[in-house]
């Protein structure tokens, strides 16, 4: 593809983006609100709700190997059941009837089977509630929202606390790199049509990586004109580190939602760099939207 094609390939949005959302449900609160958000999103979108539980085994070593205990037949049966139970109750509350809304009952590796239902059931977003994940256990474990980040090859929307309203403002941090920007801000853009909301580009400047604010603002002029974005803001924010700067800014201009890309990095890389979007999964309550860049 030209550059010229990819640039056309951009501004080609299509705002029926989320058609088919899967919900990861553990029926606590934030997967509740999850739940909620994704009843919401799917009746505009006139799309359909999949609502995915996994039931974990006992394993014997590493987990990524499934060295699962014997459990006799029985568990199964009475696990399987105690979850439906917690599905009609939870559909009783909440449901809408004006969207279609499935149920699946797995067991196994949670982020694994999470994976393999985003491929069977061709999703076109995973929206998830995450309690978040700081200090040592952030670091033994993460969460499981951090781990769906990292591998889901959709995009993925992350809730904390119920969201009522609509999302007018959304807040795209940017590095002003090349590599895969035009997937991802065709992805971005297509969120702000179905949202109808105002983008608001920002580069966090820190002091690792300064760049005065007059080339930083040609640059950013550059990147909205090149993407042809309409309905936008450009920003430059100073702050220490780019967690911070991007979630001070997003609450000083009253974001709603925080999109970005993530190269969803493994083993060493990872442990020994982080990722700034698990990060914001595990640290902000504002909406995270997240898109692998490949």
């Amino acid at each position: 593809m030209s550059h010229k094609e990819a640039i056309a390939s951009v501004n080609t949005v299509n705002p029926q983006l989320m058609k088919r959302i899967l919900v990861p449900c553990d029926f606590s609160k934030p997967a509740v609100n999850a739940f909620r958000l994704a009843l919401d999103i799917a009746a505009q979108s006139k799309g359909t709700v999949h609502l995915f539980h996994v039931i974990e085994l006992p394993v014997v070593g590493d987990p990524g190997m499934m060295q699962v205990v014997t459990m006799d037949e029985s568990f199964f049966r009475d696990s399987r059941k105690s979850v439906q139970l917690q599905f009609e109750k939870l559909l009783a509350k909440h449901g809408n009837a004006d969207v279609k809304t499935t149920t699946t009952i797995e067991f196994g590796f949670f982020p694994n089977l999470v994976v393999n239902a985003i491929e069977n059931n061709s999703i076109d977003l995973v929206l998830m509630g995450s309690h978040g994940s700081s200090g040592f256990k952030e670091f033994i474990s993460g969460s499981n929202a951090e781990r769906i980040v990292r591998k889901s090859s959709v995009p993925v929307l992350v809730v904390k606390d119920l969201y009522k309203g609509a999302i007018r403002n959304i807040v795209f941090p940017n590095t002003l790199e090349t590599e895969g920007q035009e997937e991802l801000t065709k992805q971005v853009k297509a969120l702000q049509a179905f949202f109808k909301a105002t983008v608001h580009i920002v580069y966090i400047n820190t002091p690792s990586s300064f760049t005065s604010d007059t080339v930083t603002m040609k640059r950013l002029k550059e990147f909205a004109k090149r993407f042809m974005f309409k309905d936008y803001t450009i920003n430059v924010f100073n702050h220490e580190n780019e967690e911070g700067g991007i979630l001070h800014f997003s609450e000083t201009i009253g974001g709603h939602l925080i999109a970005l890309g993530t190269h969803g990095r493994r083993g060493v890389s990872h442990l020994l760099n982080g990722s700034l979007a698990e990060d914001l999964v595990n640290h902000s309550k504002t909406l995270i939207w997240t898109a692998a860049i490949k």
